[in-house]
C-alpha cells in the first residue's frame, strides 16, 4: 500500500495536481474496472462514498488552500495535509487457516459458558463473541462467561491473526448455539404440543412461540430433566475463498474493509520535528457488533500506524542482528504523540454484503493503514519548501532526521 500510494503521490506532484484528485480517479469502480489483478471481482465497494463524505466533513479543500497560503508566509514552520484511502482484504491467504471451532454449554441456572479458538489480546474478541451468543439466546451479556482458549476444549485452533478472529470464532460459536436452540425447540414443541412451524423468538430471557412464552431459565431446567443435550460444539469455515498461488488467481478474501483518513501536520525546518495537528477518519465497520470497541480499535490502529511511519526506526548491527528489539531500544507512540484533534467516525451506512456475523466488518489491521495519511502529510509539508515544484524523497519512518535529510535533498535540487 505504501509503495503504490507513494507512486500516486509522485505522479500527482509531477502533474501539479492535488494528490486527492489522482487518488480519486484511480479507485476501483462499481460496475466496471472492478476486478483486481488477481482476478477477484469487487462487489462491496463503498470507497467513493467514504472518500467524498470525509472530504466534505473534514473541510479538506478549504484547508488545503489555507495551508498553501500559510506556507507561502511561514519561513521555518511548514504545514502539510493529505487524504489517503484504504481497501483491505479480510481472510487468511493460507486457505486452510480460515476455520474455527467453539464449545457452548448451558447450565441449569440458565447461564452459558463459552470457549472458542480465538486469543483475546485486548481487541475485544471475547466481549463481542459473548454479545453475539447472548443476543442469539435473547439473554443479557452477563449471562455468558468465556474462558481462555484451551485446545483440550477446542482443538486445532487457527492463529488469532489476519483480522479474522471474531468473524471465524463468532460464527463457530453461533453454529454451536444454533444446534442447542434446535434441541430446545424440539423439546418445547414435543412437551407443550406446539405445532406452529414458525421459528420462535428469543427475547428478554424468554423463548416465544406465537402467543406462548417460556422463561429461558425454567425451560433449561425442564430440558435437563428431560435428558436434552445442553452442550454443543460448533464449527465454521469461510466460504467462497480460493486462491492458486502458482497462477496468482482466485478469491483470497471474503470481503474488503474500506476507510479514509485526512491528516494535517506541522514540521519544523530547523529541527525536523513534526506535530500532528488534526486527524479525521471515516471507517466502515459494517453493522458493528460493539461500536465502542470498534472506535477504540480504529483509534489504536491509527496511532500504531503513526508510530510505524514516523518514529519506530528498525536498526541492525554489523552481525545482522536486530538492535531495536523492544520498547527500551526504539520509540513507540506516547500520549504526547496523539493528534491534537482526533475525529473518528464509523461509516453509518456500513453493512457487510457477505454472510458474516452481525453483518459486521473487522477493525483489526485495516485502520493501521489509515496512518499513511500522516506520512504523506509530512511529505506534503516538505514539498512546500520547494513551493511544490519538486517531489520530496522521504523514507519511512519519517523521523526528524529523515525529514531534515529530505528537506536538505530537496533544497539541493532547486
Amino acid at each position: 500500500m505504501m509503495a503504490i500510494e507513494n507512486i500516486i503521490d509522485n505522479i500527482s506532484r509531477y502533474l501539479k495536481k492535488d494528490p486527492y484528485e489522482v487518488r480519486r480517479l484511480n479507485f476501483y469502480k462499481k460496475n466496471n474496472n472492478n476486478t483486481t489483478h488477481y482476478g477477484m471481482k469487487i462487489e462491496d465497494n463503498v470507497l467513493d462514498e467514504i472518500f467524498d463524505r470525509l472530504v466534505k466533513k473534514s473541510n479538506y479543500k478549504k484547508r488545503y488552500d489555507k495551508i498553501k497560503k500559510y506556507n507561502s508566509k511561514s519561513i521555518f514552520k511548514k504545514k502539510g495535509i493529505a487524504i489517503t484511502p484504504v481497501k483491505f482484504g479480510i481472510s487468511f491467504t493460507t486457505i486452510h487457516l480460515n476455520q474455527a471451532g467453539a464449545l457452548v454449554n448451558i447450565y441449569t441456572d440458565g447461564s452459558i459458558h463459552l470457549n472458542h479458538g480465538g486469543i483475546e489480546m485486548g481487541q475485544g474478541t471475547h466481549t463481542k463473541i459473548a454479545q453475539l451468543v447472548a443476543h442469539s439466546f435473547g439473554l443479557s451479556y452477563e449471562k455468558v462467561q468465556i474462558s481462555s482458549t484451551n485446545t483440550s476444549k477446542v482443538p486445532n485452533t487457527s492463529a488469532s491473526a489476519a483480522s479474522s478472529t471474531t468473524d471465524l470464532n463468532g460464527a463457530a460459536a453461533l453454529n454451536a448455539v444454533s444446534k442447542l436452540k434446535n434441541n430446545l425447540e424440539k423439546f418445547i414443541r414435543s412437551k407443550y404440543k406446539i405445532f406452529s412451524k414458525k421459528d420462535p423468538i428469543y427475547k428478554n430471557g424468554s423463548i416465544i412461540f406465537g402467543n406462548r412464552s417460556f422463561k429461558f431459565e425454567k425451560i433449561i431446567k425442564e430440558a435437563y430433566l428431560g435428558r436434552v443435550s445442553l452442550s454443543s460444539s460448533g464449527f465454521y469455515s469461510t466460504p467462497k475463498i480460493k486462491f492458486d498461488k502458482k497462477s496468482f488467481l482466485g478469491r483470497p478474501f471474503y470481503y474488503f474493509c474500506y476507510g479514509a483518513a485526512v491528516t494535517e501536520v506541522t514540521i519544523d525546518k530547523l529541527t525536523g520535528e513534526n506535530i500532528i495537528e488534526r486527524v479525521d477518519i471515516l471507517h466502515d465497520a459494517g453493522n458493528a457488533i460493539n461500536p465502542s470497541i470498534e472506535l477504540g480499535q480504529i483509534e489504536g490502529g491509527f496511532v500504531q500506524g503513526q508510530g510505524w511511519l514516523t518514529i519506530e526506526e528498525v536498526n541492525w548491527n554489523s552481525d545482522g542482528k536486530i538492535s531495536t528489539f523492544s520498547p527500551s531500544t526504539y520509540k513507540i507512540p506516547a500520549v504526547s504523540d496523539i493528534p491534537k484533534k482526533f475525529n473518528v467516525e464509523i461509516f453509518k451506512e456500513g453493512m457487510n454484503k457477505e454472510n458474516v456475523v452481525n453483518k459486521s466488518k473487522t477493525t483489526g489491521e485495516p485502520p493501521l493503514m489509515l496512518a499513511m495519511s500522516v506520512f504523506f502529510a509530512i511529505k506534503d509539508a516538505i514539498a512546500s519548501v520547494g513551493n511544490h515544484t519538486i517531489s520530496p524523497i522521504l523514507d519511512a519512518p519519517a523521523t526528524p532526521e529523515k525529514i531534515l535529510m529530505s528537506i536538505k535533498n530537496l533544497e539541493s535540487r532547486l
